[in-house]
């Protein structure tokens, strides 16, 4: 595993993720702007910009219905993501100041994963990624809900165990039974859902699997599949065939060994956490309060701060 020392963390950080956007998308980065130049914007095409990070289940999400609907973007991760002290970039995504955020192509910015699916499928209806049955349409937003908040609260307290060192004595082996155990639920549930079908919601791919497919890539990563032959396992095969979903996987398992990297940053509060909604609901009943007040002494966990609001 790649460790980097906290006194060059974030220039390291910053370094890896530039090559990475120029690897990935042909993105330069500026140094002294800390900003990014997109290329294709910067030559008059339109063309959508995903700021991201490719391991979010949020932002992938969006990438495979972006690439489903053949809706030409450009993704980028931005400098200082999660840093706590982030560039003017973005600061104008919106008050949260996260990823995923959307640029338009007249300027429109949009952030939340589900205002951008809602976003597209309004601008760019076909094809669409909703059933036409309003109950079915309802069934796949439900779906999509679910696997935002309470399960994608377990991939993220995965990560905080395994990738960045939370839990000290012990506790995050703790905290991943925990997981295991949770994750069996989900896939329980999932299965329920498919039931006999080979998507979630009707006869056609579309959002509830979308939403779902990240969940369960991040639950492989951490070493708890789906059972060989099971309906998700099975379910999860058939998804990878699609061109959409096996790019956007790709994508993400490629930036896993920078994750692992960044513990140290961590640790010394340069990388600081997201700590918010479900996720903090995660690890205080998962038996991880200890990790939340470890963090807040340490300085390496952050909130939703109501003066990010100010105009």
């Amino acid at each position: 595993m790649i460790v980097l020392k906290s006194s060059c963390a974030l220039p390291i950080i910053r370094i890896i993720i530039s090559y990475f956007n120029a690897l990935r998308t042909g993105m330069c980065y500026d140094n002294n702007q800390s900003n990014f130049v997109p290329l294709l914007r910067a030559a008059g095409e339109n063309i959508l910009i995903l700021y991201e990070h490719p391991f979010s289940p949020f932002a992938q999400k969006i990438k495979i219905a972006l690439r489903e609907k053949a809706i030409p973007f450009e993704a980028v991760t931005p400098p200082d993501l999660g840093s706590g002290n982030e560039s003017k970039l973005i600061h104008s995504f919106g008050p949260r100041r996260e990823v995923p955020t959307l640029v338009d192509d007249d300027g429109t910015c949009i952030f939340d994963s589900t205002i951008i699916l809602e976003y597209l499928e309004d601008k760019y209806p076909a094809p669409s990624l909703l059933p036409a049955n309003p109950a079915d349409r309802a069934k796949a937003r439900t779906i999509e809900d679910v696997c935002d908040t309470h399960f994608e609260a377990i991939t993220w307290g995965l990560n905080e165990v395994r990738f960045f060192g939370r839990g000290k004595g012990g506790l995050n082996d703790k905290l991943y039974q925990q997981a295991v155990i949770q994750v069996g639920h989900f896939y329980a549930w999932l299965t329920a859902e498919l039931g006999a079908k080979d998507w979630l919601v009707g006869d056609t791919f579309g959002r509830a699997d979308l939403s779902a497919i990240p969940i369960v890539s991040a639950f492989i990563v951490h070493g708890i599949p789906p059972a060989d032959e099971s309906a998700v396992a099975k379910w999860m095969a058939r998804a990878r065939q699609r061109p959409s979903v096996a790019k956007t996987e790709e994508e993400s398992l490629a930036v896993v060994p920078l994750l692992e990297a960044l513990q140290d940053a961590v640790v010394d509060g340069v990388f600081k956490r997201h700590y918010r909604d479900h996720r903090l609901e995660w690890m205080v009943r998962s038996g991880g309060l200890q990790v939340l007040l470890d963090g807040l002494g340490e300085g390496n966990i952050r909130f939703t701060e109501t003066e990010q609001f100010l105009p």
